[in-house]
């Protein structure tokens, strides 16, 4: 007997040390399995409503199985609960409260026992196994790793990475990349999530940072820090853009990135399946950065339009297939790599659209100051493009004008106010017919005419404009690239209601919570009404 019992011991520590090994867990999360496993099987013998405990000595193997029971002066629960002369026969000295371990006999396992232990056992280590899992890939997203094609499914690629598995969905591949089973792959590990069925790692071979990982890897001043790559686009499979910069004036960091006669690169291009990368030196200058981006292409200028985050391009007539590349791809990458909406025109569209803002302002200024057409584009000519501008610029500025002085200027300026009072005017009675509140007239940076266009989208009240987000309010548009094709319209955001007027994020912050005030001022009354409606009901019932 001894022996068996001997035998058993030895046996349930190896299979304890066996599951740790293989699963690569403690071997206490095992241990405490087998605890668990031991007390369903003891309560399915003795009773469910027992509370019973088991334990197993890690080091000598030996189980010791007991139930729990509360002393009480009157038993209610006969499974957890004994009674002061019962106590006394298990433990002498016993009192009401105490809670006593009744020592219970070993249980034989028959087959039906045996299998949900196996069960529960089973369960328990592979929680452990999926925790351990997580816990070894949640820090490390952005990393390059290695491993084996197990099987594609539906498109998606399913990587074995030793201890766990990932998969590279499709739209995180590089496209026409040909992968067959037991392959072996490089990934960047975009994302670590914790699942009930286990840790999904989501991995791509698509993402820049990738790129940006292999160029780290073939590149050691990359890999020292002393060249940054600042940007970083990707059109999988095709072509790739990075913006690359050097912290040590004597290496050039586009010759470091391309290496003796284009190997470092070349083993990068040869990862990603063939995709032309071009390196581009980045730089501060947004102007300067953009004429780099659009390389192999040659600008003539570049104007940059600060309100709309938009960049315009000017390029030669010859030059605009190449800037825009094969479906607009050159420029999209640009637009990418330097986070602006990029506009391409030649020398022609640029003329046609300087002309055609030169008519436009000129007649605004015919129309609304009363001055003939040559008066009207010699303020355009110098730079004047809005009633704004003429009515609160310095009156040197306009004197300074050839042909203009003083008095002129003072007249052009009051003609301007009272332009712009016109205007005020009717954008107050459009608001008012709108019927947008007053209330809104008292939010910092709002004019009448930025009430129109909250009128016109419905917002109407104080507490439909506290209702809006910051970036709902004031969120600037932006659009992507033109593709210069009939088939592929410009796709625009149209950012946020007043997002033509030019507003910060801060400053749509500040009218949103100048608008929530009221809320917050009720508060207070709405607290007291209770108490005063008490105090009322009170005197009226003491009458």
């Amino acid at each position: 007997m001894a022996t068996a019992i001997s035998a058993n011991k030895a046996e349930l520590l190896a299979i304890a040390d066996s599951v740790a090994r293989e699963k690569l867990i403690d071997k206490a999360i095992v241990i405490e399995a087998m605890e668990e496993a031991i007390q369903r099987a003891a309560k399915n013998r003795y009773g469910a409503e027992m509370d019973i405990r088991a334990k197993l000595d890690p080091e000598s193997g030996d189980l010791r199985l007991w139930r729990v029971v509360e002393v009480v002066e009157q038993v209610d629960d006969i499974y957890k609960q004994v009674d002061l002369k019962g106590a006394q026969k298990l433990q002498p000295g016993a009192v009401v409260g105490d809670y006593l371990v009744d020592p219970l006999p070993p249980i034989e396992f028959g087959r039906i026992q045996a299998q949900a232990s196996k069960q529960i056992i089973f369960q328990k280590v592979r929680d452990a196994e999926r925790e351990r899992q997580y816990e070894e890939f949640k820090d490390r997203t952005g990393e390059i790793i290695t491993g084996v094609v197990k099987r594609v499914e539906f498109g998606h690629i399913v990587v074995d990475l030793g201890r766990a598995e990932g998969v590279i969905r499709r739209d995180a591949q590089i496209p026409r990349e040909v992968v067959r089973v037991n392959d072996r792959i490089r990934s960047i590990i975009l994302r670590v999530v914790r699942e009930n069925r286990g840790p999904q790692i989501f991995l791509s071979r698509a993402h820049p940072d990738f790129m940006k990982k292999l160029f780290a890897q073939e590149v050691p001043e990359i890999y020292d820090g002393i060249i940054e790559i600042k940007a970083a686009a990707r059109d999988p499979g095709s072509r790739a853009k990075i913006g690359v910069i050097s912290y040590d004036s004597s290496i050039d960091p586009v010759g470091a990135c391309v290496g003796m006669k284009g190997s470092r690169v070349q083993a990068v291009v040869q990862e990603m399946q063939g995709e032309k990368i071009d390196i581009i030196p980045w730089s501060e200058d947004t102007a300067t950065f953009v004429v780099n981006a659009l390389q192999p292409a040659s600008v003539s200028r570049v104007v940059l339009d600060e309100e709309e985050d938009r960049i315009e391009v000017v390029v030669p007539d010859d030059q605009l297939s190449l800037a825009i590349g094969r479906r607009g791809q050159n420029v999209r990458l640009a637009s990418q790599l330097t986070g602006k909406a990029i506009d391409i025109l030649t020398e022609e569209d640029a003329s046609e659209k300087r002309q055609k803002e030169f008519m436009e302002r000129s007649e605004m200024f015919q129309r609304e100051l009363d001055v003939d057409e040559t008066l009207a584009q010699l303020l355009v000519a110098e730079g004047f493009g809005a009633l704004e501008e003429v009515a609160y610029v310095e009156a040197d500025e306009i004197a300074g004008i050839e042909g203009f002085d003083e008095e002129l200027a003072a007249e052009l300026q009051n003609r301007a106010t009272e332009a712009l009072e016109r205007r005020e005017q009717a954008n107050r009675e459009q608001r008012q017919a709108l019927g947008v509140s007053d209330e809104l007239t008292t939010m910092p940076y709002l004019t009448e005419a930025m009430l129109v266009t909250l009128g016109k989208a419905g917002i109407k009240t104080l507490d439909d404009l506290a209702d809006l987000a910051t970036d709902e309010l004031v969120e600037k548009r932006r659009a992507q690239p033109p593709r210069r094709s009939e088939n592929a319209p410009k796709v625009e955001n149209k950012g946020g209601i007043l997002a033509e007027y030019g507003l910060s994020d801060e400053q749509g912050n500040e009218i949103i919570m100048a608008a929530r005030a009221h809320w917050f001022e009720d508060e207070p009354a709405a607290a007291e009404t209770p108490a005063e409606t008490g105090e009322d009901a009170d005197a009226e019932t003491s009458q």
